[in-house]
């Protein structure tokens, strides 16, 4: 009884039950294709019996091979060499061991998959149990010749392979769901069986590996993988917390090759593939998609200070002189400031009612819609919701106190998604100067920046502003002045004019000049 207390053979009955367990799960996915194959309520009673017999086969094979083992005599001589039963045995047993380890390591890297294939029949429940012990067979080959590898007691030997299998018939179900989600625990015990194949192949040519300096790498490597899997399911978790439509959004733009820059490094095969089959304005719109829930009212409304809208109280020939020129078809009605609104009236009832009657009547109601208002602090989707039921009427945008910031119709949703479409009395808010050199309004809108510039830096998360003269101003904290620059994520914004107490237009230019100690890395 002297053995029950020795350490080194707990921790080879451990790590032999851990490899007898990982040797057989490819018999058991064989095993659950073949009892596939079987009407539902006799696949269990198949799966058990099928494993009950491999373990009595198992331990039949132990017993044979513990006792060829045994063989001491030599038989013959190769130079300074003598070979005995028990070293072909090993010798024969540690090349099987590698070979087996080699072709499912590279089956394992390779992707290659046991599939079921042809037409689904069921076949007869004596056909399928052979099949199975048949099976079994082959499978336990690897598994006798490792435990005759790591352990010298027969006894430590059958008691790993009775636990290894009752392990197996208790929880076949949930171990191979476990071993198809964690391929590394795999791999890491047939690199184990690669060490395994090693020392029998020694010991067949007469060199001596102590057994404690495989169980000492084996147990190092374990530990390493159970710290590795703690450390991926604290990441799984971490990334769970982000919402799914972030994150879904987030691979699909990785996928489709979003931000490459010619300084970063090579990319793969997968998105450069990506990258051919997407163009930029393709990533672009399903950026602008994808992002477009995260977005505020604000950041893609018009701006109070490019609205156009229809003052009564100036004289009515300065009203019809607008109204001709305007490209709008609909308008906000004032009187005397924006703050003011009256209504909503397409433009040609009021140029109508200008020629006709020479003034315009607020209280005409066939002339003025009543305004629809949306607080600011709506998101996006809301937004849409609203112009929705507008029936095609522009919808005003206004803060807290009820002080107009700007109105939106369906183009400026549209803009968001797939850039600008300026009027006939407008420009672009981003136009390019030449390579890496652009020329930007200040209302500017960030997302459109970012796409275009290809960079995450300008919008985050807990920022209250949507165009770029808001961002400057959280840079500079401060109303800057003409000349004054600031740099970000290797892009350089000067400040190229003020007006009225807002940035009105600014220098971008890409620092190309960053980008080389980046290629030469």
């Amino acid at each position: 009884m002297e053995w029950l207390f020795d350490p080194t053979i707990w921790v080879g009955l451990f790590t032999l039950v851990l490899l007898e367990i990982v040797l057989g799960i490819d018999n058991l996915i064989f095993i659950a294709i073949l009892a596939d194959k079987l009407p539902p309520h006799q696949r269990d009673k198949a799966r058990l019996i099928g494993l009950s017999l491999a373990m009595a086969m198992r331990l039949g094979l132990l017993t044979i091979v513990s006792w060829l083992v045994t063989l001491t005599t030599p038989l013959f001589s190769l130079g300074s060499l003598d070979f005995s039963g028990r070293d072909l045995i090993l010798l024969l047993g540690g090349v099987f061991l590698l070979f087996k380890a080699t072709v499912e390591l590279h089956e394992r890297l390779e992707g290659v998959a046991h599939t079921q294939s042809g037409p689904r029949v069921y076949a007869g429940f004596a056909a399928v149990v052979t099949q199975i012990v048949v099976l079994d067979a082959v499978f336990s080959l690897d598994a006798v010749i490792t435990a005759v590898g790591m352990v010298d007691e027969l006894g430590v030997m059958m008691a790993a392979v009775i636990i290894s299998i009752g392990i197996m018939i208790l929880a076949s179900k949930p171990l191979t769901r476990f071993v198809n989600a964690h391929p590394t625990v795999v791999v890491l015990c047939l690199s184990f069986l690669l060490m395994i194949g090693l020392s029998l192949v020694a010991e067949g040519l007469g060199f001596h590996i102590p057994k404690g300096y495989l169980y000492a790498a084996i147990g190092f490597s374990v530990v390493i993988e159970t710290l590795n899997q703690f450390a991926r399911r604290n990441f799984l978790k971490n990334e769970a917390r982000l919402p799914l439509r972030e994150r879904t959004a987030d691979s699909v733009l990785r996928l489709l090759g979003k931000h490459q820059r010619v300084a970063e490094e090579p990319a793969p095969d997968e998105t450069v593939a990506a990258q051919d089959a997407f163009a930029v304005e393709e990533r672009n719109m399903v950026s602008g998609v994808l992002t477009l829930g995260d977005r505020s009212v604000r950041s893609i409304m018009t701006p109070r200070s490019e609205m156009s809208w229809v003052n009564l109280a100036q004289a009515p020939a300065l009203i019809l002189q607008q109204l001709q020129e305007t490209p709008h078809n609909q308008l906000p009605v004032c009187r005397g400031d924006v703050d003011d609104v009256l209504g909503v009236a397409r433009t040609k009832d009021l140029i109508g009612a200008l020629l006709t009657h020479k003034q315009i009547d607020a209280s005409d109601a066939g002339l003025l819609r009543t305004a629809i208002f949306l607080p600011d602090t709506a998101g996006v989707l809301k937004a849409m919701d609203t112009l929705k039921r507008a029936h095609g009427q522009l919808v005003l945008v206004a803060d807290e106190y009820g002080v107009v910031q700007g109105l939106l119709t369906p183009i400026d949703l549209l803009e968001a998604i797939a850039g600008e479409f300026p009027d006939e009395d407008e420009q672009p808010a981003l136009r390019p100067l030449g390579p890496d050199a652009w020329e930007a309004d200040g209302t500017a809108d960030l997302h459109l920046l970012e796409q275009v510039l290809e960079t995450d830096a300008l919008v985050g998360e807990d920022a209250d502003y949507s165009s770029l003269a808001g961002f400057l101003l959280g840079r500079f904290e401060t109303l800057p002045s003409v000349g004054d620059a600031v740099e970000a994520d290797g892009l350089r914004f000067e400040i190229l004019a003020v007006e009225d107490r807002r940035i009105a237009r600014v220098a971008i230019r890409r620092l190309v000049q960053e980008a080389a100690p980046a290629q030469e890395k």
